[in-house]
């Protein structure tokens, strides 16, 4: 396990960091690792299991005994497809509110490491530096200013038909940028020793390009300032 490779991207909700990780993922033959659709499946779960996202010791019991799996690009929940159910407003609204339980997150911790395996992972989320894989090959904080995130959001939400209003989207990401960074367990932040990544002038494929580069130096080169 040690040996193996691993990529790990964090970054606050909207900042392309799923998009971009698929893509160095992909380019390099390695596993991906979604984090944030596990807290999502948890909010699922417990919606539809009438469990208040708040209660925090059966949400980290659902979270335990979470029956999800992942099939080329599909998404699945108790034997049910869940791909888009998991990508609605409600639920990324849940997830972020799961997400700031602690007995949750000790509930997810061990999964999200057993994604480890060969040739390597790309794993993106919001502590995936900082907490599950502390000693990543190559760690990046991804990020973009609220409104080019609100403005890829509302287009995200238009292909999919959902109607949206943009100044409801910057409140959404404002309200979700101080929960993910002010939680008492894996605040969303920067780890020491990341790479910042301001993608809002980069297409998917640039910023994509960039976190191959770094990883092509070696142990990801020398990380950028701010």
């Amino acid at each position: 396990m040690q040996n193996i490779p691993v990529i790990a991207i964090d970054g606050p909700s909207a900042s392309g960091k799923g998009t971009v990780a698929e893509l160095v993922a992909k380019a390099l033959g390695f596993h991906y690792l979604d984090s944030g659709a596990l807290y999502r499946l948890v909010a699922l779960a417990a919606l539809r299991a009438h469990v208040p996202w708040s209660d925090e010791s059966r949400v980290a019991d659902l979270a335990a005994k979470l029956d999800a799996r992942f099939e080329q690009g599909n998404i699945f929940l108790d034997n049910n497809e869940v791909t888009n159910d998991i990508r609605s407003e409600t639920c990324s609204v849940g997830a972020s509110q799961v997400a700031i339980l602690p007995a949750v997150r000790t509930a997810l911790l061990d999964r999200q490491r057993a994604y480890v395996q060969p040739p390597g992972l790309v794993a993106d989320g919001r502590d995936m530096a900082s907490v599950v894989f502390p000693a990543a090959s190559l760690k990046v904080f991804l990020t973009a200013d609220l409104e080019t995130r609100a403005d890829r959001r509302h287009k995200q939400l238009k292909q999919k038909g959902i109607t949206a209003n943009i100044d409801a989207l910057l409140k959404d990401l404002r309200e979700r940028d101080e929960r993910d960074s002010s939680r008492s367990v894996a605040p969303l932040k920067r780890s020491p020793g990341a790479h910042w990544l301001d993608t809002s002038a980069l297409t998917a494929e640039q910023a994509a390009g960039r976190v191959l580069e770094w990883y092509g130096e070696g142990s990801g080169g020398r990380p950028q300032s701010r």
